[in-house]
């Protein structure tokens, strides 16, 4: 009996986990995966990072674009004023947890000191206060998920580019990042390679300019995710 009540309460608190390849499982625990109004939002996660930000910072730039930075605390640390440029540059500063740990082997009260010393630290450093939260890996624990959503708003994403991984190219990205793309996307994708396969930012960045010009052949614009 205790080891189904264990299994059961293992088994809920990591219900949520799958969200972000299943979109069903998504929308019953109504994590959102995409944007209420029009545009596409491009996200980054894992950054500050000393080269890799400021190479997606200048392509973007190039194209008149707007995007989100899912930022970590421990990142912008180590990178204040690499932080301090996102945020000069008009792009959205969103969180993405002090430490780049998986929810799941947190306890709520963990999580809640992360997630408390980041958004503090973030806001210090660039003078914004995130309003969107992305966890690492985007898998939400049960716990994680109730607790982030009393703060800020949770949000995974409805495209990637799988820019993560060491056999990604720019070609291989751009070409999943933008299949089938639309109205209302949120596309994952990454400027840092501190938690992935080393040098992959710049794989994204070689593969944003097709990126951003399959955004504005669909005539969306650009916006932050927090729309």
């Amino acid at each position: 009996m205790v080891k189904r009540l264990a299994s059961g309460a293992a088994a809920l608190w990591a219900a949520p986990a799958a969200a972000p390849l299943v979109p069903k499982l998504a929308d019953a625990f109504r994590i959102e995966r995409r944007l209420a109004g029009p545009g596409v939002a491009l996200t980054f996660d894992d950054g500050p990072h000393p080269d890799g930000t400021p190479a997606i910072l200048a392509e973007l730039a190039r194209a008149n674009a707007t995007a989100t930075f899912f930022l970590v605390g421990e990142q912008v640390e180590r990178y204040p004023e690499v932080a301090r440029a996102v945020a000069a540059a008009g792009h959205e500063i969103a969180l993405h947890g002090y430490r780049h740990t998986l929810l799941l082997r947190r306890t709520v009260s963990e999580l809640a000191d992360d997630l408390a010393r980041a958004a503090a630290l973030i806001e210090d450093v660039t003078g914004r206060s995130p309003q969107v939260y992305r966890p690492p890996y985007g898998v939400f624990s049960l716990g994680g998920l109730l607790h982030a959503r009393k703060h800020w708003r949770p949000l995974l994403w409805s495209a990637w580019g799988r820019d993560w991984t060491p056999r990604a190219t720019p070609q291989s990205v751009a070409r999943l990042a933008t299949r089938d793309l639309r109205r209302g996307d949120v596309v994952l994708l990454h400027d840092a390679d501190h938690y992935s396969a080393d040098g992959s930012w710049r794989v994204t960045a070689g593969a944003l300019p097709a990126i951003l010009e399959a955004v504005q052949a669909l005539g969306e614009p650009f916006v932050a995710a927090s729309l």
